[in-house]
């Protein structure tokens, strides 16, 4: 037997550099005295098969309304909420036996607070369903076990990151508790304290048993009228064309026979890839070896709680009197071969790569040094690019849905993503925000780039256990997608954000360039580390719950924007064109508002969903007829619409697009030039002097009132001007044929010089658009959040007799009241706030803020946050108006003034040109 202690010193001895990427299993020593050689999971019961049956456990029906495939834990939550929302003739299909693969040998913690409030929810109905709704219903125990959860600061950031976790907890009333190292020791005396800066105490914190859990809810979900058929590989999907050339699910093949379904769930783990690929559908996940090892018995561990220092990257998960101690590594083992015959088996650990978790697990328990190492646990896991799992409808193929990519956490995301995913497939939308797990959140052109996903995946994983902190961006698969401006901006500083797939301008480094380097894997496989790389020392500086070091840089640029002038990148944004026969009727139904006026307006709008919920806001332009000039105006002899939409959902827009002309039957046609054009917006109360030199149109009030457009003439180049702001200024928006994009900057830039306009990214984007009251799709306007709860209710046509998309709801809801509604606070104390913190009226939790910025006219921070009604009634403005609020940020509470309109310009005169007022703050020129 080997303790873990000289495991730890011999390995350290003789570690030796292993091939790039794929690790052998080849060590530096081979005595069985020096580390165990058992694999096995710590389990009392596993479901893995002896008796060698061969064959579909029951016969298959010749039809089903869902097909599940895959018996793991998303499977068997997915099937079992399917069956619990009224559905019966619904199948699981597993190619083994329930928990195969990835399910069977998990560590099974569940931690109920994370830095995300949508995922706060998913774990709290996966605890309610694991815990008691499931026994309850079956008589049968789960094996739940509520032992606490335990999380382990070494510094002040990582204890600023836990008390955030905290103040959010208390928004939905999770009991958590800051510990000093002296109160950690007393809960935990095993632990050394001496190290620590503090921990965070979630008392109802716990660990889940898999074949218990999913067994549990396969009997509930067949006790409902489902199927579960174990033993049955599937071979194939079929994939039929429509009469309107949309593909669709048809059937499902297996050896054993068809399942004609119009519905399948891919719950297929590592092997979602290959499943997706019969029905034509990308599956970006990559497999891996993901690792824990049991220790032997530990005098005085019984009943502690789990614990996650992640600052060692090591876990320690709570085994009856031992210790399972697992972590997630700089330098994991990828599987590319994957095997179709791995089902209940274990890789051979690779103590080279697991040693890491030692270390720091003896250091946090002392105890381990002398404890015995009982078995190793190595198997295989999914993991994502942005260690998020993939949720919804493939863009590809109606009716092909994912459930898969879970990155180690498929049995506490369980029971939360397998209800949403049922609602997703009955309802068509879910009943959460799930953008963040919807596969639409990815660009289609990177979904099959397997350089993206592999490079994007490794740094997640590695990135793990990091500081969340309010402003990171991946150093991996970068530069995948650039606008025409891009080296021109980064030769003036740019400093880029990613997103979609796209560098998009951040803010403006006045140091000089700050190029990405591609990705060196953080120096693992023997890829050589970049040793000088400004762009990432400059991220670095971001590491902070503070203001960052470049604070006064982006206050300057707000505050040109402000008084002067700046130009904005935006060349991101989605840019389609809906034209076709019903492209009117498509408009009316799509869009929330009225964009039915006049050729050469454009309106701001919403797109819902059937609940009322908004799935994008978006401008959309209305066309003359006119024949084609590629990319400016399409080909059109009727009705014709130009959609601008923010880049980093392009995909989840024309996703949703593209469902509701389906489902409708509209002939319509949705053309994408995104890529053929750029577009940057000019902004300032200076714009319209500035552009009047560069554009040869009459840019008065009279001439180009707000919210229109028209084609016109910039330094010699057609563009498609727009007087629109999305930062409470006068401006405009130009679009522009990628061919011209450069000669029309340098023509604006020229002229603007005596303005003093200024470049400007999208951080002061962000704080000038929260400044003015402008909602951030996916921030503080979400999927479940309804115009009339977000305060837009202004661009719904709920006064004509229009139907739309979402109507139905919003009328329901206005005639019931609002039950939720969006407040604006502003703190008088100069206290950086991100989201997420707490938000009290009159001493009682009511919400949580969704987005905050520092405010630099007004000169305070501000937050947007949905507040509700504790006693679950009405939210009217004389509620908000009633109460005393504060904002807790990190356990210390702030007095906030909340508002119901904008506290910046609540009249508009900016956005009409009228500055008679005095300028705000000053920037430093």
């Amino acid at each position: 037997m080997a303790f873990l202690g000289t495991v730890a010193r011999r390995v350290t001895a003789c570690r030796q550099h292993l091939s790039p990427l794929c690790r052998a299993t080849t060590r530096c020593y081979s005595s069985q005295s020096t580390h165990t050689t058992e694999k096995s999971v710590p389990y009392e019961k596993t479901l893995k098969q002896e008796d060698g049956v061969s064959g579909p456990t029951k016969p298959l029906p010749k039809s089903a309304d869902v097909v599940v495939i895959g018996g793991g834990s998303l499977g068997c939550q997915t099937l079992y909420h399917l069956c619990k929302m009224g559905m019966t003739n619904v199948i699981l299909l597993e190619r083994d036996r329930l928990t195969a693969g990835t399910t069977w040998h998990t560590a099974g913690l569940l931690w109920q607070l994370r830095p995300s409030d949508t995922e706060v929810e998913l774990l709290a109905h996966t605890r309610n369903v694991i815990s008691s709704e499931l026994e309850e219903e079956t008589g049968l125990e789960t094996g739940w076990i509520q032992n606490g959860g335990l999380f382990i600061a070494s510094n002040k950031q990582r204890l600023d990151e836990y008390k955030r976790l905290m103040s959010l907890g208390k928004a939905y009333g999770i009991e958590s508790y800051v510990l000093s190292p002296a109160e950690t020791k007393d809960l935990y005396p095993l632990m050394n304290v001496k190290d620590l800066y503090g921990t965070l105490y979630v008392p109802k914190d716990g660990t889940m048993d898999p074949a218990g859990t999913c067994t549990t809810l396969s009997r509930a979900a067949t006790a409902r009228g489902a199927t579960v058929i174990e033993n049955c590989p599937v071979t194939g999907v079929q994939v039929k064309v429509d009469d309107f050339g949309v593909k669709r699910v048809k059937a499902v093949e297996t050896a054993h026979g068809t399942i004609q379904t119009p519905c399948v769930v891919n719950c297929a783990g590592v092997w979602a890839t290959k499943l997706g690929k019969m029905a034509g559908v990308n599956v970006p996940l990559v497999a891996m070896h993901h690792a824990y090892v049991v220790t032997e018995r530990i005098e005085g561990i019984q009943n502690m709680p789990n614990v996650r220092d992640h600052d060692a990257s090591v876990y320690l998960r709570l085994q009856g009197d031992a210790l399972s101690v697992g972590g997630y590594e700089q330098n994991p083992i990828f599987w590319d071969d994957v095997s179709d015959k791995f089902a209940f088996s274990l890789f051979d650990l690779d103590w080279d790569v697991f040693m890491q978790h030692i270390d720091g697990a003896v250091n946090r328990v002392p105890a381990l040094e002398q404890t015995g190492i009982k078995s190793t646990v190595c198997g295989p896991e999914s993991f994502t690019a942005d260690h998020k799992p993939l949720m919804g409808e493939a863009p590809e193929v109606r009716g092909f849905f994912l459930g898969c990519g879970f990155n180690s956490a498929g049995m506490m995301l369980g029971g939360g993503c397998g209800k949403e995913l049922a609602h997703w497939i009955i309802h068509g939308r879910p009943e959460k925000d799930m953008y963040g797990y919807d596969i639409r959140r990815f660009h289609h052109s990177l979904t099959g780039n397997n350089r993206w996903i592999r490079e994007r995946s490794h740094e997640s994983y590695a990135k793990n256990y990091s500081v969340v902190f309010p402003f990171d961006e991946p150093l991996a698969s970068r530069n995948m997608r650039k606008d025409p401006f891009h080296q021109v901006l980064q030769e003036q500083g740019c400093v880029f954000q990613e997103r979609h797939g796209w560098e998009r301008p951040g803010w403006f480094n006045q140091d000089g360039p700050a190029q990405v380097l591609d990705y060196d894997y953080y120096g693992a496989y023997d890829v050589p580390k970049n040793t000088v790389n400004k762009y990432s020392q400059i991220l670095g500086k971001e590491y902070t719950f503070d203001f960052p070091p470049h604070h006064d840089v982006i206050r300057d640029e707000c505050l040109t924007c402000r008084n002067a002038v700046a130009v904005f990148d935006m060349s991101y944004f989605g840019k389609f064109y809906l034209t076709g026969p019903d492209a009117k009727k498509a408009a009316d139904w799509l869009f929330t508002a009225d964009v039915n006026k006049a050729p050469g307006s454009t309106v701001y709008t919403c797109m819902l969903n059937k609940r009322g919920g908004v799935e994008s806001d978006l401008t959309v332009s209305r066309l003359e007829p006119s024949p084609a000039h590629i990319p400016l105006t399409p080909q059109s002899n009727g009705d014709a619409y130009y959609l601008a939409i923010g880049g980093g959902v392009a995909q989840h827009n024309w996703s949703h697009i593209q469902s509701a002309l389906q489902d409708q039957g509209f002939h319509c046609t949705l053309i994408d030039h995104t890529e053929d054009m750029g577009m940057i917006s000019i902004q300032g109360p200076k714009s319209r002097e500035l552009l009047q030199e560069v554009l040869d149109s009459d840019l008065s009030n009279d001439a180009f009132p707000f919210s229109t457009h028209k084609i016109v003439n910039a330094a010699g180049h057609k563009v498609r001007a727009m007087r629109l702001s999305f930062v409470g200024e006068m401006g405009w928006e130009l679009h522009i044929p990628k061919e011209s994009c450069l000669p029309v900057y340098h023509s604006i830039m020229a002229a603007g010089a005596k303005y003093g306009i200024c470049n400007a990214g999208y951080r002061a984007i962000d704080s000038l658009s929260i400044e003015k009251g402008y909602r951030h799709w996916h921030a503080d306007l979400r999927p479940d959040d309804t115009p009339l709860e977000a305060g837009l209710a202004f661009t719904c046509k709920m006064k004509t007799s229009i139907p739309f998309l979402g109507r139905k709801a919003l009328e329901a809801q206005k005639a019931e009241g609002l039950r939720r509604r969006i407040v604006c606070f502003t703190v008088d104390e100069k206290v950086p706030m991100f989201g997420l913190e707490a938000i009290f009226r009159n001493g009682v939790p009511v919400g949580h803020l969704r987005r905050s910025e520092f405010g630099f006219a007004i000169d305070k921070t501000i937050g947007y946050g949905y507040i509700r009604n504790p006693d679950g009634g009405v939210v009217s403005p004389d509620f908000v108006r009633s109460g005393e609020f504060t904002l807790e940020r990190m356990g210390v509470i702030y007095k906030a003034t909340a508002h119901l309109k904008s506290p910046f310009d609540p009249e508009n005169k900016r956005l009409k040109g009228i500055y008679g007022s005095p300028q705000v703050h000053e920037a430093r020129m």
